[in-house]
């Protein structure tokens, strides 16, 4: 479904999630894509408390040993331990580099749904850009994990499509400086 809601007529995707408990999905994917064990990728999503963190990271471990067997493939590891939404995001990445569409990755859920698209091939991810980092501990380790640099670091943690939505306006911007801004020879620059 994701990767047919994408068409070649885009100019930019922007993905953003809603809803509770996608932080656990997000850093058991996280964790088996790049190691490191639960704790490493657990943080306390909508603000759980140290019982709630416990509990994300015994399904997390759980849900790892679980499907032990998967986790060599990167579309396994989306499968086993992912959701439906997850996959949409990951299917619409895949779309938009096959046609060519740039996307902004929001938030840690959307840019864990895209994740195995770098592990399947190291230019898998070419196309996007991290709109924001947010203060879910977990998405730091995993922009760096995928070379993802984020446009932004306003200590967000709402998600929906938020982060996007602000470097919009950043990507827009770029693109009039590169597209429009006078060249040193255009400006006679170069020649003083």
């Amino acid at each position: 479904a994701g990767y047919g809601a994408v068409t070649k007529d885009l100019d930019l995707v922007c993905f953003g999630e809603m809803g509770i408990g996608n932080t656990t999905p997000a850093a058991a994917i996280s964790a088996a894509l790049f190691g490191g064990g639960a704790e490493k990728w657990t943080g306390r999503g909508t603000g759980v408390d140290d019982a709630g963190l416990v509990r994300k990271i015994t399904a997390i471990e759980a849900g790892l040993k679980r499907h032990a067997e998967a986790l060599a493939d990167p579309l396994m590891v989306a499968a086993a331990l992912g959701g439906r939404e997850l996959a949409a995001i990951l299917g619409a990445t895949l779309a938009a580099r096959h046609l060519a569409v740039p996307v902004l990755l929001d938030g840690f859920v959307c840019t864990a749904a895209a994740a195995p698209l770098a592990r399947l091939h190291p230019a898998g991810l070419a196309h996007t850009l991290a709109a924001h980092v947010s203060a879910e501990s977990g998405h730091r380790r995993l922009l760096e994990a995928l070379g993802l640099p984020p446009l932004l670091d306003l200590g967000m943690r709402l998600g929906e499509g938020s982060g996007a939505c602000l470097a919009v306006n950043i990507v827009r911007s770029a693109l009039e400086c590169h597209a429009r801004m006078a060249s040193f020879a255009e400006a006679g620059v170069s020649e003083k």
